[in-house]
């Protein structure tokens, strides 16, 4: 919902770069809330592609929840279209590819992110896809689940 300030992370030990995603839980207060951002982190924890935003570890204390993720250095498709204004053809089509071979991996494990846009379209360094932002995805159980 928005609640979560991002940073980037290194560990000191290997020099390995992470993004850091905190989320306040004076942001988490409703009973729903909590339970959003547990299913959040179940969902994203589950996932294992090369164009969804890798899931590390979670963890929390008294005041946040910790969320520690492949770090996505170039930013997203927002940053992107607001740099550019346009993308070519060719561009579209290699990132379209990306985007659906994700939601087939997605849709295959039964569940559906529902917050597709440019914001949550990640780029890494070599400007791939990363879906990443489960905050609203959910896991179809059974058939009649898909009507709501």
């Amino acid at each position: 919902g928005g609640f979560a300030r991002c940073y980037e992370l290194i560990d000191v030990t290997t020099g390995q770069t992470f993004a850091g995603k905190v989320v306040p839980k004076s942001m988490l207060i409703k009973p729903h809330q909590k339970e959003k951002m547990q299913q959040e982190v179940t969902i994203h924890q589950s996932l294992n592609h090369k164009h969804i935003v890798q899931f590390f570890s979670y963890f929390e204390d008294e005041n946040n929840v910790y969320i520690i993720l492949e770090l996505c250095r170039r930013r997203s498709l927002m940053e992107l279209h607001r740099r550019r204004k346009t993308v070519t053809e060719p561009e579209t089509r290699y990132f379209v590819k990306q985007i659906v071979e994700a939601c087939i991996y997605l849709h295959d494990k039964r569940i559906i992110h529902r917050d597709l846009k440019l914001g949550n379209l990640f780029l890494n360094d070599q400007m791939e896809i990363k879906i990443g932002d489960f905050g609203l995805a959910t896991r179809i159980e059974n058939e009649t689940d898909r009507k709501r």
